[in-house]
């Protein structure tokens, strides 16, 4: 599914350009997609086992695995040219640090650089496959406005049965 649905989205939103940043990789999945797209990856994961794991499995590569909270990163502002982040939204544990992560995310962007992400709707079969995790996902009637007080514009969100497509620029 990431290879024949999300990527073929993805490039329909715009070019990733040449240092993408993409948050909350865990295992990776979408880091072995998007490492092929791109001359240089930077992900940043929380969890330290995920981080060091795909570190580990991906050293003498073009991804550089950051261990760091995503909304206090410490990395470079106007560095990246898109930031990524694909079903991990509903993971952090309220709204406010959700937008926290977005002004962050546009802080590191370079002018003209695009945030391109997916989240999980809220559903009871998604609730249930939740049930011992956090779950907050992010409404899709808001989240346009969230993006665009994070600095964002050209905002497009695209609610579906089971996920959200959204994508914005930096100005």
């Amino acid at each position: 599914m990431l290879e024949t649905d999300l990527l073929p989205w993805v490039a329909s939103v715009g070019d990733l350009g040449d240092d993408v940043l993409e948050v909350g990789p865990g295992p990776g999945l979408t880091t072995d997609l998007l490492r092929r797209r791109t001359p240089k990856l930077t992900a940043v994961e929380l969890d330290v086992e995920l981080a060091a794991s795909l570190a580990a499995r991906l050293s003498d590569t073009n991804v550089d695995v950051v261990h760091a909270d995503a909304t206090d990163s410490g990395l470079a502002s106007g560095r990246f040219s898109a930031a990524t982040c694909f079903s991990m939204l509903h993971h952090i544990p309220v709204p406010e640090t959700q937008d926290r992560l977005f002004a962050e995310l546009c802080r590191m962007l370079r002018p003209g650089g695009i945030f391109v992400g997916t989240d999980s709707v809220d559903s009871e079969p998604i609730r249930l496959f939740h049930v011992d995790d956090v779950f907050v996902p992010v409404d899709p009637i808001t989240l346009g406005s969230r993006l665009e007080a994070a600095g964002f514009s050209g905002v497009t969100v695209e609610p579906a049965d089971y996920q959200i497509r959204f994508s914005a620029t930096k100005l």
